[in-house]
């Protein structure tokens, strides 16, 4: 607990923080600071204040350690404010504020300390009201808003934890930012929205006699320009304190609005149509992914520094009939080629994960127009192999391997320059692997440190054709490599050491464009083109294999995963599983758009431990961190040797197994290239995910043979690879419920 929270300053967000910091008890005495005594008698009288000060100075002898000053004034004047700060207070007092401009606080502290004080930790709840004033105090305005703090290496820990903790207290979702980031994302998001509201309403008050156009406006015209009525003085200072950003964005929207009076003027039916089509989508799919975060985390913005675990019961009976969502691979293959070809392809069953979402948007970064996803359609208007615009800015594809080893491939034969850059997790992962293949065939590219993203590719170059022999089996490497050959003069053949999945070169071939394969060789020359196509995108194995895993596990299991995608270089999970002892029948084979597609149902019956065979390595690189969760509950060993790939993919997938499963009272001993695992009963406790979606959700699946609970940590990122997987957990009976920490 705060011992006095001292707000400067009892506007809306000042008076609302002191009324929910007294409803709550979160400071043992809230003092009020305003220079008008009319304002300080309504906070007494309302009870938003235990005590109120006409200036800081009356005050400020009895602060120490353990009290917080909030600075709640407009934003120009909180230089003033921190010069104050300065003089009257001691280095143990914490320091924050709530201007909506981060870098000019920053500069007047930097300027007035001579240096960044460790006691400062600028803030910005993004949470108002049209209301102001103290007398609009709410001690319920931050529930569900985002807090953004953005301190810095200066930053005294001491005091970041208070600021962070009594935000948290409000109930509002804390998150951390860079000064300049926050200021450019509010001014596009939040700064730049206001003005054009301002702007409007300004423009249609001055139209003569205006009662009519205000008094039939629709319910969009009202609600766009509630935020007009907003404090004027606050809006005044936060343009110009941020006038930079703001500019920027605005210079860009006023270019646009040219561009559209242009079209409306000369009836320009396609730009319009277009414009008006890339908006809608592009607005849908930002609010699909607030959406899929809000489902698997109850969070409401990526920015989130809340972390989401799953917390699962043992037990449950693993029965159901179910159908997992599409198929990853393919989706992402499906947005690539059908922007590449020429012509409009629709794609039935596309998987709206963040990953292939992240791909699909990267593309109409691009100038690429796409229509939906809406409930899996997708249909993509293609621009051909040379029609691709250059991006406007770097193309971030969060977590997503696939979407960046891919995409390498097709960039280094563009005209442009481009930058791929991705999460945290994603940051961390080899991209030499491409890159260097890439430079043979003369592309120009640069990575980060430890050859990691982000990865910067000049356009431009002239690529010629190779043969490249892999070093390792990698079906992302393959295909990077054989898309890239689509922009050479001759033929590229690619070598694999392993059978990988061939999904490229089976789409590929499905948009017209001759792939020849001969043994482990692949190849393909360039200078064609690709033609629009249908493409049916069956559920994915990688996410059925969680499922497949459950009821092979549970006696008196019973589940069947309806129109499942059985690529013979994805089978490797079925036929592991046959190995063991699992009664597995695939039924409805057929084969769409040139993929094998069946029902799988799996029944439970006894595992044993088996030695698993290289040549399946390839074949289940995704799925064995779950395969190791069915090597817990076998009799006997499972040895796993020749899977080098798993330390490299979203974690070092071996030794995160490896951990967790020592946790819960398996024998896992992780080795050089895979893992030695002897079944036995699995235990209860905290497993580590390590940010990694496939292994929180094979510790899930542990779960229902465990003797307590398992608590995993570091769930967040389920939703990039399977958005509905705690809703399918649940169905099957698996005792799954979600925590926040």
């Amino acid at each position: 607990m705060i011992n006095r929270l001292v707000v400067i300053g009892l506007g809306l967000i000042g008076s609302s923080l002191a009324a929910v910091a007294r409803k709550h008890g979160l400071a043992q005495q809230v003092v009020g600071i305003s220079r008008r005594e009319s304002t300080l008698e309504i906070a007494l009288q309302m009870g938003v204040v235990d005590r109120a000060e006409p200036s800081l100075a009356a005050i400020a002898s009895e602060l120490g350690a353990g009290d917080l000053v909030v600075i709640g004034v407009p934003t120009l004047t909180v230089p003033a404010v921190l010069q104050d700060c300065f003089e009257l207070l001691s280095a143990d007092v914490s320091i924050t504020d709530v201007a909506s401009v981060k870098s000019s606080v920053v500069e007047a502290a930097e300027a007035i300390y001579s240096g960044m004080p460790a006691q400062l930790v600028p803030g910005h709840p993004i949470a108002g009201s049209e209301k102001s004033g103290v007398t609009a105090a709410n001690s319920e305005l931050f529930v569900e808003h985002r807090i953004i703090l953005t301190p810095n290496k200066k930053t005294g820990a001491e005091h970041f934890k208070l600021v962070s903790d009594l935000w948290a207290a409000t109930g509002a979702i804390v998150s951390t930012m860079d000064v300049q980031e926050h200021d450019e994302i509010l001014a596009a998001t939040s700064h730049l929205p206001h003005f054009l509201a301002y702007s409007l309403v300004d423009t249609l008050a001055s139209m003569g006699d205006n009662s009519e156009i205000f008094r039939y406006a629709a319910g969009g015209f009202r609600d766009f320009t509630r935020i007009a009525a907003s404090d004027p003085v606050m809006w005044r200072d936060i343009a110009l304190a941020n006038r930079e950003a703001i500019l920027t964005i605005l210079d860009q929207v006023m270019d646009n609005f040219k561009e559209m009076r242009s079209a409306i003027d000369a009836g320009d039916q396609d730009y319009l149509m277009a414009t008006f089509t890339r908006a809608r989508d592009a607005r849908n799919h930002f609010g699909k992914i607030l959406e899929s975060k809000a489902l698997q985390t109850g969070i409401q913005s990526p920015m989130t520094e809340k972390t989401i675990n799953y917390l699962i019961s043992p037990g449950g009976n693993a029965q159901g009939d179910l159908r997992v969502p599409g198929d990853k691979s393919m989706s992402h293959r499906s947005i690539m080629l059908g922007s590449l070809a020429e012509g409009l392809t629709e794609v039935t069953g596309f998987l709206e994960g963040e990953d292939s979402l992240a791909t699909l948007q990267s593309f109409r970064d691009m100038g690429v127009q796409i229509e939906g996803p809406d409930q899996g359609r997708v249909v993509i208007h293609g621009v051909g192999l040379h029609g691709l615009k250059a991006p406007s800015k770097p193309l971030y594809l969060g977590n997503s391997g696939t979407s960046i080893r891919l995409l390498s491939g097709l960039l280094a034969g563009q005209s442009f320059d481009t930058e791929l850059t991705g999460d945290a997790s994603l940051s961390g992962r080899p991209m030499s692997r491409v890159a260097d293949p890439l430079r043979e065939m003369g592309a120009l590219i640069e990575t980060a440190e430890g050859g990691r993203p982000p990865l910067k590719i000049k356009g431009g170059q002239s690529l010629v054709p190779i043969n490249y022999k892999m070093p390792m089996a990698s079906a992302q490497v393959k295909s990077c490599v054989l898309l890239a050959g689509l922009y050479t003069d001759g033929q590229t053949s690619v070598v694999e050491p392993a059978p990988t999945r061939d999904h490229t070169e089976r789409m590929l071939r499905g948009f017209g464009y001759q792939v020849t394969t001969e043994g482990s060789k692949a190849s393909l020359s360039g200078g064609g083109s690709l033609t629009a196509n249908r493409i049916d995108v069956p559920a994915d194995i990688s996410s059925a294999a969680f499922f497949m895993v459950a009821a092979a596990i549970v006696r008196g299991s019973d589940i069947t995963l309806r129109h499942v995608g059985v690529n013979p270089t994805r089978v490797g999970v079925i036929n592991i599983l046959r190995q063991m002892g699992t009664s597995i029948e695939l039924s409805n084979e057929i084969e769409v758009g040139g993929e094998p597609v069946a029902d799988i149902r799996v029944r439970y019956a006894p595992l044993k431990g088996i030695n698993i065979p290289e040549d399946q390595i390839p074949l289940a690189i995704d799925e064995f961190p779950v395969l190791f969760v069915a090597a817990a509950c076998a009799d006997g060993v499972t040895v796993l040797t020749g899977a080098e790939e798993l330390r490299v993919k979203e974690s070092d997938r071996i030794r995160s197994m490896a951990d967790g499963l020592a946790t819960l009272s398996i024998d896992a001993q992780p080795t050089a290239d895979g893992i030695r695992i002897v079944g036995g009963q699995i235990g209860s406790g905290e497993v580590q995910s390590h940010d990694d979606h496939r292994i929180a959700m094979a510790f899930t699946i542990a779960a229902l043979r465990a003797s307590g609970d398992i608590l995993v940590h570091e769930a967040n990122n389920v939703a990039t690879s399977f958005p509905n997987f705690v809703g399918l957990a649940q169905q099957v009976g698996i005792k799954l419920a979600l925590t926040e920490s």
